[in-house]
């Protein structure tokens, strides 16, 4: 996406199959497929080059996947750029989701680096402060940036930013999360609603294979107001309200994790435990959000087994070890380097030549 952005292609066409609305506009959407891996199948995070087998047995080296497992090696590429031609700032939204930091920021560098290789691309971070994530933004403005790749650190906040950007003739690809109130020219995203569908599945039919009369569940929701933290609890609830209104299931503790941070997931899964000791699963909606439900019940005596952690997305290792040791059932696999790749193809169709006849300069 990025690269014919740069390249003043226009999007292509193939590359978007939908629209997400940012109370702004109708924002062109290129939705990405996702896979869900549990223990039988985390050989396809490591075939895809995410993990090595090393990396995701630590811990788990005496289970049957791991001694029957050959190594391999992930890979991981950083590409720097000189003499550009462009200034692409790529902003990343948190440190906590560390999918960001660890996976998609490189990988959308190496892909830049092949399809638009006079680009210098900028990582920036915006560290879950909106405030100071418009005044990234407006740094790059200062710096002349041609194209920013947005992951906004709250959707609800990000107005400021895409108007500023707007305003200085800067064409935005949003990345992943929505940013409301101001244009992009796409949005590059895996589908939200169809993780959704995939977490609630699977805690369907977990729930169903349990001998009794009532489920007690908690619920570890992502940040609230973002649209994939509502697409995924869409998604959950096409599989889990049927079981509610049944009553074979009952939310006993659900909330929202603020900026998705773990620790406080972490936190609200322990007060869960501490009223509820006879829970029976957590449902999250990322490897963050079930992991502090893990976390949660290793600094609590829990065995492994005694309260189902579901719920997973983004495959990192070190869900890809909870689940090989046996503390999380599974995870959503988005395979980041598609994004990236996505990203950069959409970023270097998008023209950016008049971004030099900024609309705050003078003749």
């Amino acid at each position: 996406v990025s690269a014919s952005i740069l390249a003043g292609e226009g999007v292509p066409a193939e590359l978007i199959n939908g629209e997400v609305n940012n109370d702004f506009m109708d924002v062109p959407a290129s939705y990405l497929p996702v896979e869900n891996i549990t223990a039988d199948s985390v050989s396809k995070v490591v075939e895809a080059g995410v993990w090595s087998w090393e990396e995701v047995c630590q811990g788990g080296e005496d289970t049957d996947i791991c001694q029957a497992a050959l190594s391999g090696e992930a890979t991981s590429a950083e590409a720097t750029s000189t003499d550009a031609e462009a200034k692409v700032y790529f902003m990343l939204p948190n440190s906590t989701t560390i999918r960001f930091t660890r996976r998609d920021a490189p990988l959308f560098v190496e892909a830049m680096a092949e399809l638009a290789p006079n680009a210098e691309v900028i990582v920036q971070n915006g560290e879950g402060d909106p405030a100071l994530q418009q005044q990234l933004v407006e740094d790059a403005i200062t710096q002349q940036a041609d194209l920013i790749v947005y992951t906004s650190s709250d959707a609800n906040l990000a107005a400021g930013a895409l108007n500023a950007a707007a305003e200085a003739g800067i064409p935005v690809v949003l990345y992943e999360h929505d940013a409301k109130g101001g244009p992009a020219e796409a949005h590059v995203l895996f589908d939200a609603l169809a993780v959704g569908q995939a977490q609630g599945a699977r805690a369907a039919e977990l729930i169903e294979g349990m001998d009794q009369d009532l489920v007690k569940i908690g619920r570890v929701k992502g940040n609230q107001g973002e649209f994939g933290t509502i697409q995924y609890e869409i998604g959950q609830n096409e599989f889990l309200q049927p079981l509610i209104d049944a009553g074979k299931v009952e939310v006993v503790c659900e909330q929202f994790t603020p900026n998705w941070d773990p620790t406080l997931a972490q936190a609200f899964a322990e007060d869960c435990l501490t009223q509820n000791p006879d829970l029976d699963m957590f449902i999250g909606m990322n490897d963050g959000t079930t992991g502090g439900a893990v976390a949660a019940l290793i600094s609590q005596g829990y065995n492994k087994g005694d309260v189902i952690a579901t719920g997973g997305q983004d495959a990192t290792v070190e869900a890809m070890q909870f689940i090989i040791q046996g503390w999380q059932d599974n995870t959503i696999f988005k395979d980041l380097s598609v994004m990236a790749e996505a990203a950069a193809q959409v970023s270097a169709s998008i023209p950016v030549s008049y971004t030099h006849l900024r609309a705050h300069e003078t003749t």
